[in-house]
């Protein structure tokens, strides 16, 4: 799963793999005794792959021979939907309050699985753009298409690819650049390059008007930190040897230093917010045992207005 400039994926493969993963947590957060967020179309989406990889990992329902790799992994992936579900919420929180605000324009960077179209009480007038691979929007919108599922906001799809020209394929899709906007950039950065991610930012800020916001999961240091990446990839080739079909998703990351978001915003123009990772899940009274700090990003959300 090599990654090279223009590579592209379906959602089993490469990338795409990781957005079954995301959606995959979601699911065991919606069956859990108290969720944290309800995502109603996060099962049918993993099922409908028919990759069931992930829903093993979060379900606990692993292979005996990966659980005994490691004895406290239901620990470690109960820690990744705790996260998972504190960052949905987050986002969701995110766009709800912009549309309260009378923000009525929403771009979902690097949209995946995400069902916020779906999912949330958008106001009428409402319209939310979704950019990601062309076979991943495909993929998501015939699956909740079939199971009969309606978008209450209007849902424009922008199939392209994030590292290339958006702010064409978006202007192309009815974007208004002259109107107030909600932009999200979740679980998206590790993906690009560091100079797409600085672009990233210069596009978002060429084309927000007066109003705008971003909300971001930015990651820091431990990104590129070898010590945290050996450990990561020593333990995700245990499971490996026990259970050959793992996808390496470590290998999916661009692992280069780059900017960091809350600066380079604050540094143009935007008002800042930016919460830890840990105090965030803190405050939605999740939490990752102190010895297992590596079972979770150590990113930061940063929410900021133009």
């Amino acid at each position: 799963m090599s990654r090279t400039d223009d590579d592209a994926w379906d959602i089993t493969e490469s990338v795409g793999t990781t957005a079954l993963a995301i959606a995959a947590a979601r699911a065991a957060e919606t069956d859990s005794d108290n969720p944290l967020i309800v995502d109603p179309f996060a099962r049918l989406l993993v099922e409908a792959s028919g990759d069931r990889t992930w829903t093993a990992f979060f379900d606990g329902t692993v292979p005996e021979e990966i659980a005994d790799v490691d004895p406290e992994l239901p620990v470690r992936m109960r820690s990744g939907v705790d996260y998972i579900s504190s960052r949905t919420k987050y986002f969701d929180d995110f766009f709800l309050a912009a549309a309260d605000d009378g923000v009525r324009q929403a771009v979902i960077l690097g949209a995946g699985l995400d069902t916020r179209a779906w999912r949330l009480p958008w106001p009428d007038g409402a319209r939310v753009y979704e950019l990601d691979q062309p076979k991943v929007l495909n993929f998501k919108g015939s699956t909740l298409a079939g199971s009969g599922a309606e978008p209450p906001a209007v849902l424009v799809p922008v199939p392209v690819d994030l590292r290339q020209d958006w702010p064409k394929a978006l202007d192309q899709a009815g974007y208004d650049a002259s109107a107030r906007t909600a932009w999200s950039v979740e679980g998206l950065l590790p993906f690009l390059p560091a100079q797409a991610q600085d672009l990233l930012f210069d596009r978002v800020q060429a084309l927000s008007a007066a109003g705008s916001r971003v909300a971001i999961e930015a990651f820091g240091g431990d990104l590129v930190n070898s010590d945290s990446l050996r450990r990561q990839r020593a333990q995700m080739e245990r499971y490996r040897v026990a259970a050959a079909d793992i996808p390496k998703v470590e290998d999916l990351w661009y692992l280069e230093e780059r900017a960091d978001v809350a600066d380079w915003l604050g540094r143009h123009g935007w008002d800042v917010t930016v919460i830890t990772a840990q105090q965030l899940m803190a405050d939605n009274h999740r939490s990752v045992p102190d010895h297992l700090g590596d079972a979770v990003p150590q990113s930061q959300f940063v929410t900021a207005r133009r």
